[in-house]
């Protein structure tokens, strides 16, 4: 067993600067969506992580500060913010829909049916998620180099080093993973728009209005000539007739 005497600090980098983007933020809205609460939280939840692990490895909980920062860490930060921007997304691709069926009078059965369900709530946060692929090669390097830091001696400062400069790829791997999300928010926003345009150009089938309309001309038509003597009357009309009068 290695003293933890013969070790080396276990330093944990700096993050901030090396998530870029995602501290700064891109100006942009993509589909139309704010998103700078959902890239918060992001940079917060890696934020509270990394000072947690400082704490443990200050104290030489080095296996703990290793966990607090690993691969499930990053993940789940992901995950969260990859589910919030689906949940905005698939929110306004709603609100989008119905208010298009409103304008359009489709009956309220049918705008429920337009409706966005769960099931393509969770097709969209799969296609959202796939934007952190290049994030999770990055995430099993610190998976494993974490391991080797934690068994590496004093005299091995390379596993150490190897450490961090994993977690700071996992860095920028993470700002590009968030900038991929942004434009997989265009993509799919462009799709659900071009669901609300096809709504808006829906219109109510006009064949049952039709069929009154030529029925009621039909009968209109009859009864002109049956009153201007074209047509004889049939008998109950005649009946009819003959009571009113006499009434």
């Amino acid at each position: 067993m290695i003293s933890s005497t013969t070790r080396l600090p276990l330093r944990i980098p700096e993050l901030g600067p090396y998530l870029g983007k995602l501290v700064t933020g891109t100006g942009r809205a993509p589909g139309g969506l704010r998103l700078d609460a959902v890239r918060i939280r992001l940079v917060t939840r890696v934020f509270e992580r990394v000072g947690e692990a400082k704490r443990l490895a200050a104290r030489e909980q080095r296996q703990q500060a290793v966990g607090a920062i690993g691969r499930t860490a990053w993940l789940e930060a992901w995950e969260e913010a990859v589910a919030g921007a689906a949940d905005l997304l698939v929110a306004r691709a709603s609100r989008r829909i119905q208010a298009e069926a409103e304008a359009v009078r489709i009956p309220r059965r049918g705008r429920r049916r337009l409706a966005p369900s769960a099931a393509d709530r969770r097709a969209v946060g799969a296609r959202l998620g796939s934007a952190g692929a290049a994030l999770v090669p990055a995430l099993d390097a610190v998976e494993r180099s974490g391991s080797a830091a934690l068994t590496a001696p004093g005299s091995d400062p390379a596993a150490l080093t190897g450490w961090q400069e994993a977690l700071t790829t996992a860095g920028r791997r993470l700002e590009a993973a968030w900038l991929a999300l942004e434009e997989a928010i265009e993509v799919e926003s462009a799709q659900w728009e071009r669901v609300a345009s096809d709504v808006a150009r829906w219109r109510r089938s006009l064949w049952p209005v039709a069929v009154v309309g030529l029925v009621a001309l039909a009968g209109a038509t009859w009864f002109g000539l049956v009153l201007g003597g074209y047509v004889p009357p049939p008998d109950w009309l005649a009946t009819l007739w003959q009571q009113v009068f006499r009434g």
